[in-house]
Parts: C-alpha cells; structure tokens; sequence
C-alpha cells in the first residue's frame, strides 16, 4: 500500500544564511542526526522547537538524557546548530552532545522510527485561527494518537500555547483519543515564540495528555 503524503503547512527556509550558519547545516548537521540511538537516561522529544531554546534547555537540565528536537523551518535548525557549537571551531558543546536533530516534519520520523518517548513536548504550534485553515492545525485528534503510540509507559505529552481558543480545541480533540488529559501549574516557559505572544493573552496555558 502506498503511503499516503505527509504535506507540512507553514516555511521551510527564511532569510539568507549567514556563511556559518550554512556550513553548520552541510557540515555539522549529519553528526545530529538520530540514528543508532543507545540510552540509560530518558528519550525526549520537541516538535517544532523555533530557534532550540527549550531544547537546549532540556538537554542541560537531563544531561543523562538523549533530547531529538524536530523542525521543519531551516533557519530554526541553523540557529540551534549555532547555538550549541563552538563559534571558533564548530565543534559541538558538551553540555549540548546529548541534542539530535531531525530537520523535517516530525511526523515522518514517527512514521519511520520505532522510538518511545518518555516525553514529547509541543510548545507554541501555528494555531491557523482561521476557520478554513482548521484543517492544518497539527494537534488534530488522529496526530495526539500517533504520539501516544510513542509514548513509554507513563509517558506524557506536554503541550503550551497562548492562543486560549487553540488550547480549548486541542482540549476537545483530546477526548477523541485514549490519553488522560490534566493542566499542570507550570510556570511560563520562556521561547522566541512564547515572547511574541502574537495572540496577546496574558500567559501559556499547558495541558498534559498521558497514557496512564
């Protein structure tokens, strides 16, 4: 059967890249790859990270732990090589060597990959307010289900956005699915998104979904 095409909404490439930032992406992005991935500690995943600041986060604050981050938009992946590489020799960090990269739609490493996650984190998604462009919304029902398949047992989903109106429909989308929903007192998780508060609420709402 042959598989149906996963079409990503919203920009693959921006401005210009720096001359570094485009060596970082031909260079230096193939060691970030997650492949062969071996681990004592817990497998986390972020899909649509923007410039990588919480998963630069992550990675400092689980530092036993292997974080894959998934992002479509390019120059997002070049700002999260930049930022966890040596400016002078480009070398990765070490306090960033636990950081994969998957420069796609996350939804073709799902589909490709066998891997379970302790936790997938999903901060500020595109809410598409408008109503014809429901349909893009990401945090449909069916793609909560495919996350809770790759969920570990216990595993949670946690998902923040400022768009209140988004944050009740993923509410409602949720309960189409098998995943236990509850909101956590989390305190603002700051990114360059978050910062934007393009709906102009007054803080992230969260929601965690689990299996358990």
């Amino acid at each position: 059967m042959e598989k149906q095409e996963i079409r990503t909404f919203g920009r693959r490439h921006g401005k210009k890249l720096s001359a570094r930032k485009q060596y970082l992406l031909e260079n230096i992005l193939p060691a970030f790859l997650p492949k062969n991935i071996k681990n004592t500690g817990k497998l986390i995943l972020e899909t649509g990270f923007g410039n990588g600041e919480h998963v630069r986060e992550l990675a400092i604050n689980n530092p036993e732990s292997i974080i894959i981050g998934a992002e479509p938009f390019m120059n997002g992946v070049a700002a999260l090589l930049s930022a966890t590489t040596d400016e002078s020799t480009n070398e990765i960090l070490n306090e960033y060597k636990n950081i994969r990269i998957w420069p796609d739609d996350v939804r073709k490493m799902l589909g490709d990959s066998t891997y379970l996650f302790d936790e997938i984190w999903v901060l500020h998604p595109d809410p598409w307010p408008k109503a014809r462009h429901e349909k893009r919304r990401l945090l449909n029902a069916e793609f909560l289900k495919t996350l809770g398949t790759r969920l570990k047992p216990n595993g949670q989903i946690i998902i923040g956005t400022d768009h209140w109106e988004y944050f009740d429909w993923i509410i409602n989308e949720s309960k189409k699915t098998a995943l236990y929903a509850s909101i956590p007192a989390l305190s603002v998780i700051h990114t360059r998104y978050q910062n934007k508060n393009m709906a102009a609420t007054q803080a992230p709402k969260y929601l965690i979904l689990s299996n358990q």
